[in-house]
């Protein structure tokens, strides 16, 4: 099984001009730290206007300065929303190429819809058309990946003339491409479409079972690659803070892990939002407050919560990986064990500090990590096996519809096409003048008509 580290870029109030400086930096530190480590991938999100719970707008830019800090760790799109009115699709194959470019081929293209108010109507999308927006998106994008050239396209949301989009990515056909999944129906939609299923859901390893023997039975049964190769892989993210004693875990985590899930209610569940005043943090602080709520001893309650249930036999009660290496070590097992192929870790979080997550980081990564490094290339390879017989089927089953380059079709330059417009041969004579000037290297003042 492979880990990852996960980021929204989490900017709790009160903020002074610094704060979204100090968590950018920090997190790159972290994830130079995480690489030294041996951790597999960087996940990191698109969101827009959801202050506080995430300032992670332009996750192409992060990344890429990611892979120049880095040598090995993978820089994960966790994800790009891929619905038109967000992103045009040759602007996102463009991104996503480049990034694999700079990188070496590091690149995971993992795509996602939204489900929040302050983005869908921040940029006028119908939540009724956001997967119709999403799968639109995501199947030009791909094409301008791989087609040389592309050759047009004209649907509901989206039309684009022949172009040949450049530059191509590393990785061929494509980097691995995945989608962001919080229910059921949309691991099913990851596997009908043969993406990897990115579960942000925090879900128990024995819940992860279920969902991967969902995910491969869709995947044998009903598979029609939307990408022109399959990535059978399914990850999940989970809150994270290791340390040497459970109570340091507990106190260092905790918190930060319940504003993670208090602000995401916040903008997707129960939350009324006012752009620039609402104060997110103050509103977790006060109705936990109203509740007689104490961080010291909700971490006491916790601890003391935990260890009867581990007394009595049953693991299920640890807060995700939060915990000492060794209660970790067996947390992660079980995923390992239910067929997980990633296990990505949320830090940072609320107001967890840069110190506790990259001491969790570096202890994680001594006493964890190798183990498991240990038995993945083994386990991969098993797996593939399996699937490969599945994997080919899906990919049989994928009709190439794309359309055929039109007939003679080429791009004017706007003089030339206006001229050739009007028939003036007097001003096509001054473009075949202007042409042989340009190879000569003349330069007169005929480049006056270039704005």
């Amino acid at each position: 099984m492979k880990f990852g580290i996960f980021y929204e870029h989490q900017t709790p109030r009160p903020w002074n001009e610094s704060s979204e400086l100090k968590i950018i930096q920090e997190a790159l530190e972290q994830v130079e730290l995480a690489d030294r480590m041996g951790f597999d991938t960087v996940w990191e999100v698109e969101h827009h206007f959801l202050e506080e719970y995430s300032h992670s707008s332009a996750p192409e830019v992060f990344l890429a300065a990611c892979s120049q800090r880095t040598k090995n760790i993978r820089l994960g799109h966790g994800i790009v929303q891929t619905a038109p009115f967000y992103n045009h699709p040759a602007r996102t194959a463009e991104r996503i190429a480049m990034l694999d470019l700079v990188s070496g081929g590091r690149v995971e293209f993992g795509s996602g819809e939204s489900s929040s108010e302050a983005e869908l109507g921040g940029f006028r999308i119908d939540p009724a058309d956001k997967r119709e927006q999403w799968l639109e998106g995501l199947e030009v994008a791909i094409r301008c990946m791989t087609e040389t050239p592309f050759t047009g396209y004209e649907g509901k949301y989206v039309t684009m003339p022949p172009r040949n989009v450049v530059p191509k990515p590393v990785q061929k056909p494509h980097p691995p491409l995945w989608v962001a999944c919080s229910r059921r129906d949309t691991i099913l939609l990851a596997a009908e479409k043969g993406i990897g299923a990115l579960s942000f859901a925090f879900i128990d390893p024995e819940e992860a079972v279920h969902w991967i023997t969902d995910y491969e039975k869709t995947l044998a049964e009903k598979c029609v690659p939307v990408g022109k190769s399959v990535n059978p892989n399914v990850a999940c993210v989970t809150p994270m803070m290791c340390a040497t004693t459970e109570e340091e875990a507990l106190s260092r985590g905790l918190e930060g892990g319940n504003f993670f899930g208090y602000s995401l209610g916040h903008y997707y569940v129960f939350g009324e939002h006012v752009p620039g005043k609402t104060d997110v943090w103050n509103e977790y602080v006060s109705k936990r407050g109203e509740h007689g709520y104490d961080p010291a001893v909700a971490v006491a309650l916790e601890q003391e919560r935990l260890g009867a249930k581990l007394a009595a036999g049953d693991t299920k009660g640890l807060r995700g990986a939060t915990g000492t290496p060794d209660q970790i070590r067996e947390f992660c097992q079980r995923f390992e064990e239910a067929g997980v192929d990633q296990l990505i870790f949320v830090m940072q979080a609320g107001k967890n500090q840069h110190e506790h997550i990259c001491e969790s980081i570096e202890l994680f990564g001594k006493e964890v990590l190798p183990e498991f490094k240990e038995r993945d290339e083994a386990q991969v390879a098993k797996k593939m096996k399996r699937l490969q017989p599945i994997i080919d089927q899906a990919m049989a089953r994928k009709v190439d519809d794309v359309p055929q380059m039109p007939k003679d079709y080429s791009m004017k330059a706007i003089p030339k096409a206006m001229i050739d417009a009007a028939q003036n041969e007097e001003g096509k004579k001054f473009l075949e003048k202007f042409a042989q000037d340009r190879a000569e290297g003349k330069r007169d003042e005929a480049l006056g008509i270039i704005g």
